[in-house]
């Protein structure tokens, strides 16, 4: 095994590896995929996520191998770039990979500290009375474009993968996960509100956030709501489509 730590966690590697060995008998699960699994362990008395990345197949173990970063490795990677850039994320511990006699790539594992958090955009999207709403998508806007000034196009910017903390009335705290799926690259504003459209906003959700991050961003209001609206109404209608293709596909 390969173990890569931050230097903060150095002397407790012995530690890690075995919380990886230890990975399908220990630990609470938090989630269960088909090729992803996350628990949390304790580690040292800290409470720790270990999300596993199942073995690749023959083809993308070679990729993943020699020629890109594992998921593992750009978890670790790219939680480092945000943290020093001032963006909140489960702080990085280590990342872990099982690599053959002859350098291929099987399992491996990416270990963070736990957040506990309070909820994700995904309730605010269900609930349109949810407490404070407008605020926290005012904030959850400033958050993006703080991310985006520091060149991070998230790939993966969904309702899911924001994790919100109310710190006090008024205030609240954001934190990205499932990371490995970034670009850092300078974005224009069609970019920047393209990447708003995993979040699958309503038109309401739509003028909060164009109005907030044209105040941050000094572009025109009614410029970013257009754009945005268009960027949601594709995205959901290429989502709506895809669904229905495959139930009509199923009942065939």
């Amino acid at each position: 095994m390969r173990i890569i730590t931050h230097s903060q966690y150095e002397n407790q590697k012995e530690a890690l590896l075995q919380l990886v060995s230890n990975f399908f008998k220990e630990g609470d699960l938090i989630v269960k995929g088909s090729r992803n699994t996350i628990k949390s362990n304790v580690l040292g008395g800290e409470k720790v996520n270990l999300k596993y990345f199942k073995k690749p197949g023959a083809v993308k173990s070679i990729i993943y191998s020699f020629f890109r970063s594992t998921k593992a490795k750009r978890s670790f990677d790219y939680a480092n770039y945000l943290l020093k850039h001032n963006i909140p994320t489960p702080f990085p511990i280590a990342y872990i990979e099982e690599r053959s006699g002859l350098g291929l790539l099987g399992d491996s594992y990416y270990v963070s500290a736990q957040i506990d958090y309070d909820f994700t955009i995904r309730e605010l999207i269900h609930d349109p009375l949810f407490p404070e709403r407008n605020l926290i998508l005012e904030q959850f806007a400033e958050f993006t474009f703080k991310m985006h000034q520091a060149k991070v196009n998230f790939l993966d910017h969904s309702p899911g993968n924001t994790l919100i903390i109310k710190k006090g009335a008024g205030h609240y705290d954001f934190y990205l996960i499932d990371l490995n799926r970034m670009k850092f690259e300078n974005l224009s504003i069609e970019a920047r509100m393209d990447n708003f459209k995993k979040m699958w906003l309503s038109k309401t959700m739509v003028k909060v956030i164009a109005k907030k991050y044209a105040e941050l961003s000094g572009e025109s209001e009614a410029k970013l709501n257009q754009i945005l609206l268009e960027k949601t109404v594709d995205f959901k209608r290429k989502i709506t489509k895809k669904k229905w293709l495959k139930r009509k596909l199923k009942r065939k």
